[in-house]
């Protein structure tokens, strides 16, 4: 297996999250009350899973790793603005966050904001993960060797195994 597999299949799963947050979305705009329990639960998961999970293993070892090749301008540009697309969508969960816990159903501003971070996230991911999957993982493999690639592969598995651990040490952290 190639280390792009991994991001791959984080990538269908971060879809099927989609349709959830699109679900959502038409519930509010329906009128429908604002299912905060649901919110939480989209925030933790594009926080841990989407975030901290899938664009760590991209940004600190995948883009990292491409840091210290010499790679063509087109694939430098797009790892620049994946790296600024990671941005958007933590900015938007970080305000979906904020809404939420200020949430007050008869709020019409909260409701636009949670219904615009809705949105906001179902606008950036799908163009994100195509412009990934099919414009940048693929050719990046040919900068590295196999035993690079295995390497890395490795080091995500290494990530993946952590990264349990530290989501309960911070929740301990933060409860203590």
């Amino acid at each position: 297996m190639k280390p792009i597999g991994p991001l791959m299949r984080e990538h269908r799963l971060i879809e099927r999250m989609l349709d959830v947050v699109g679900r959502q979305a038409a519930a509010i705009a329906r009128g429908k009350v604002i299912d905060r329990d649901l919110i939480l639960k989209i925030v933790d998961f594009f926080r841990t899973y989407a975030d901290r999970t899938h664009h760590g293993k991209e940004e600190d070892i995948l883009f990292r790793r491409l840091a210290g090749k010499e790679m063509g301008d087109e694939h430098h540009t797009i790892m620049a603005e994946l790296i600024a697309e990671h941005r958007q969508a933590r900015e938007l969960v970080g305000k979906l966050k904020e809404a939420v816990a200020g949430h007050q159903e008869a709020a019409v501003a909260v409701r636009h904001t949670i219904s615009g971070c809705l949105k906001g996230l179902m606008a950036l991911y799908p163009p994100h993960i195509e412009k990934e999957d099919k414009r940048f993982f693929y050719p990046c493999l040919d900068y590295f060797s196999e035993d690079e690639l295995d390497e890395m592969l490795e080091e995500f598995r290494e990530f993946d195994r952590a990264m349990i651990h530290e989501k309960y040490q911070k929740l301990v952290e933060e409860l203590a």
